[in-house]
């Protein structure tokens, strides 16, 4: 398949690809703006869920696919910038000759033929003479017509090179667009997932939460355990999770002898986390937020800053003397 006819599958695909999206996102943002019901039922989300999963298959399939176009531009563009490099110093030993080879016709020119003839000179030395002329001629003359192929094969080469260059970022666009649709549907997956998971117990009219007790062989309450799963479906924790511990602790306890607080870690042994870590607890803090309301989360600790869902925005903490005492290598999650 060529080129031209290659592109324009891949633009036929991803036109097919990107209406189909819309419409499935425009149907997502029907239903959760237009619906009367705020709750929408199980087997509902289920079916929304089954589509937005098909298209999350193809725009995956597509993604892959930018991937592989990706390696060969970049393959593409290293062989020709490699050759550009080959040509521009083949074009500068080149032209180095043409200058020697300027001053030589110069030095060798007509003018010291003739001084040669008036010199009185035996004519067969003369004859020799100019059939060494003239040979040196010939060779000055596919020097030149050398310096032309290697002048040519230089921008050749630019231009393949530049070609190349444009490609790949092409390619890279492509394939962050793409990176972009299938993160944005995926969260959106996640969300439905969530939303499949009714939040237990029983909320007061000021939107808080009456308290449960802890049960089970975790010790930690129904809508901690829930949080703890819903977290642990979305995000990969290296690290573990701690939710009960009888006693107080480095920050007095809090709700976790209650069974009703988890940290999130993202480093080992009191570590700072790496930035890769730290973006993740970013995600799961912006997540409890997003979820506080419905899942009955009170408050959150990340990196000094502590969120309530009664106030709704971050404060600092005062300082407490180390990495995991001010909450920087975990994120905390208290439930009401």
């Amino acid at each position: 398949m060529g080129a031209l006819s290659r592109n324009d599958w891949r633009r036929g695909a991803l036109r097919i690809l990107v209406a189909s999206i819309t419409a499935v996102l425009m149907l997502a943002g029907l239903t959760a703006a237009g619906h009367t019901d705020p709750k929408p039922t199980a087997a509902r989300l289920r079916k929304e869920l089954a589509a937005l999963r098909k298209q999350s298959d193809l725009m995956i399939v597509e993604y892959s696919r930018e991937r592989v176009e990706l390696q060969k531009a970049e393959k593409a563009e290293k062989t020709a910038v490699d050759d550009l490099r080959r040509a521009e110093r083949d074009f500068g030993r080149a032209t180095e000759e043409i200058r020697a080879l300027a001053v030589e016709r110069y030095r060798a020119g007509a003018q010291g033929t003739m001084s040669v003839l008036m010199s009185g000179v035996d004519p067969s030395t003369v004859l020799s003479r100019m059939a060494l002329t003239e040979q040196f001629m010939s060779e000055q003359d596919a020097k030149l017509r050398d310096f032309t192929t290697v002048r040519d094969t230089h921008r050749q080469a630019r231009v393949t090179a530049g070609e190349r260059t444009a490609e790949l970022r092409a390619s890279l666009e492509r394939l962050n667009t793409q990176k972009r649709r299938t993160e944005r549907l995926i969260a959106k997956i996640k969300d439905r997932i969530d939303l499949l998971y009714p939040t237990p117990g029983l909320r007061r009219a000021d939107g808080t939460w009456v308290p449960q007790l802890p049960s089970g062989p975790d010790n930690i309450t129904p809508r901690t355990r829930l949080v703890r799963q819903l977290i642990t479906q979305r995000f990969t924790m290296r690290f573990g999770i701690g939710c009960y511990r009888a006693n107080g602790g480095i920050a007095g306890g809090g709700e976790h002898p209650l069974g009703r607080a988890c940290d999130f870690m993202l480093s080992q042994g009191g570590g700072m986390p790496s930035e890769a870590a730290t973006s993740q607890g970013n995600e799961i803090a912006a997540w409890a937020i997003k979820n506080a309301q419905r899942l009955g989360i009170m408050y959150i600790i990340f990196r000094q800053r502590i969120w309530h869902s009664r106030g709704g925005s971050w404060r600092m903490m005062s300082d407490r003397g180390g990495i995991t005492a001010n909450h920087y290598d975990h994120v905390h999650i208290s439930m009401y």
